[in-house]
């Protein structure tokens, strides 16, 4: 048939077999890969389509939807629906944006990784866990003995079941994935992590977002997000990244509150774990049933443990369990009694508690010393700074002019907002007078150009 520029919908029609959404999406996937239909060419309106198949105008946009999360079509101003091309591997945006900077700029602010000076050596760690029991076995083992033991007494509320994975946002996309449809509606804090966003969009469901006040998300904006119905509530208890919030035991009261009388899934989003100067307020303290907690451990004790823990409601954590056994089936018992190792051992948890009280000076050193330039920040527990500026492109711009890397607001946003940077603090300088030249800088990026001479 050649190249189509306009595709007819009668012709189109004869080419679906079986005139349902599934039917004509599938139709759809084998023309485009057979390259019957091309890059560029332009798909009937939905109304057109319908009424040659016979079927509803819903039918259609349901099949739409499911090629538009494949990346195999989209929507082109006037030029209407059109054929992009063969389905390919949805990418996390987001995330790959973070850090392409090149190679001039000097201090990078926009990766919140952990200071590789302040983590725990793993020579010994990893040397007791080759005498693990059951090492080398076959046997799918969700997570160690030894592991549970030395995390259990740390969790905030009774876990009815308990998996180990290969990292925080692995436990949260697993969880999030085995919950909701495509098309089923998740409630999430915002701003809220870029890779979560990232995550929910691959899945394909609607986002629903929750606004956040000092104390974390806002009682009245979870209240109305929760009259949509979603499926699960995503949210950081402490060590919010990009804001820094921390939830005290009165909010979590109160959203628990909310959410007693639905049936949605709470996943709490524990992110630098140990590392948090505030304590975990849970919600499974008081809806165990319905909680899970996801605690990394890759910015305390080491990114290669590629460790996370989730422990929480029974049905979620086996729904999670199930879909991994499709491929890894369990986590590494090495790196789990690594871990195990680590987290019971006297030196290691004084070297975790003095990264801690490092990471919490380089953040407050940074907020005393914008404060004291005009440029004012909130939060209190996290390894980022979430620094209001005037202009998102422009302090970019200007930030990069002085070797200085940072990732923009607006990938934390649902909504659009107030312009802001999301500045990493973890390998902050302690040199007072190079902690001044940084700070000079970032106002300097933050504030509205000529602001300084009326």
């Amino acid at each position: 048939m050649g190249v189509l520029v306009e595709v007819d919908p009668a012709w189109l029609g004869q080419q679906v077999r079986e005139p349902s959404a599934r039917g004509i999406a599938t139709s759809l996937i084998d023309l485009i890969r057979q390259g019957t239909l091309r890059p560029g060419a332009r798909l009937p309106t939905v109304r057109s389509l319908a009424r040659a198949l016979g079927v509803s105008p819903s039918t259609i946009a349901e099949a739409w939807s499911e090629l538009r999360k494949h990346r195999m079509i989209g929507t082109e101003g006037r030029r209407g629906t059109v054929v992009l091309g063969p389905p390919g591997v949805p990418h996390p945006a987001r995330y790959e944006r973070i850090g392409h900077f090149g190679s001039r700029l000097a201090i990078d602010l926009a990766i919140a990784a952990p200071d590789r000076a302040l983590l725990p050596p793993l020579d010994a760690a990893l040397a007791t866990a080759t005498s693990a029991e059951g090492f080398n076995g076959y046997v799918r083992e969700t997570i160690t003995p030894r592991l549970r033991a030395a995390v259990e007494p740390t969790w905030p509320f009774a876990a009815q079941s308990w998996l180990a994975l290969g990292g925080g946002y692995e436990g949260v996309q697993l969880l999030c994935q085995t919950t909701a449809l495509p098309g089923d509606r998740i409630a999430i804090e915002e701003p809220t992590a870029a890779r979560l966003l990232d995550i929910l969009e691959m899945i394909g469901v609607e986002v629903v977002p929750v606004a956040c006040d000092e104390d974390g998300p806002s009682p009245a904006a979870l209240a109305e997000s929760l009259r949509s119905s979603p499926v699960a509530f995503v949210y950081q208890p402490r060590g919010h990244s990009p804001c820094g919030y921390a939830v005290p035991e009165s909010r979590s009261a109160e959203l628990a509150r909310l959410l007693a009388p639905t049936n949605t899934l709470i996943v709490e989003d524990d992110g630098i774990g140990d590392l948090s100067t505030e304590p975990l307020s849970s919600i499974g303290t008081r809806l165990p049933d319905r909680t899970v907690l996801v605690r990394s451990y890759s910015k305390s004790h080491g990114p290669d443990l590629r460790l996370a823990i989730i422990g929480g409601a029974a049905e979620a954590v086996e729904r999670v369990r199930v879909l991994r056994s499709y491929g890894t089936g369990w986590t590494s018992r090495i790196l789990q009694d690594a871990l195990a190792h680590l987290l019971t051992d006297p030196g290691t948890q004084s070297i975790v508690e003095q990264a801690r009280i490092a990471y919490a000076r380089r953040r407050a050193s940074l907020v005393t010393a914008l404060s004291a330039r005009g440029v004012h920040t909130g939060g209190r527990d996290s390894l980022v700074l979430w620094v209001p500026v005037h202009d998102e492109s422009e302090a970019l711009v200007t930030l990069a002019a002085h070797g200085i890397s940072a990732a923009p607001g607006s990938r934390y946003r649902i909504r659009p907002g107030r312009p802001h940077l999301r500045l990493a603090i973890a390998a902050l300088t302690e040199e007072p007078a190079e902690l001044g030249e940084l700070a000079d800088v970032i106002a300097l990026a933050a504030k509205r150009p000529g602001a300084d001479r009326h």
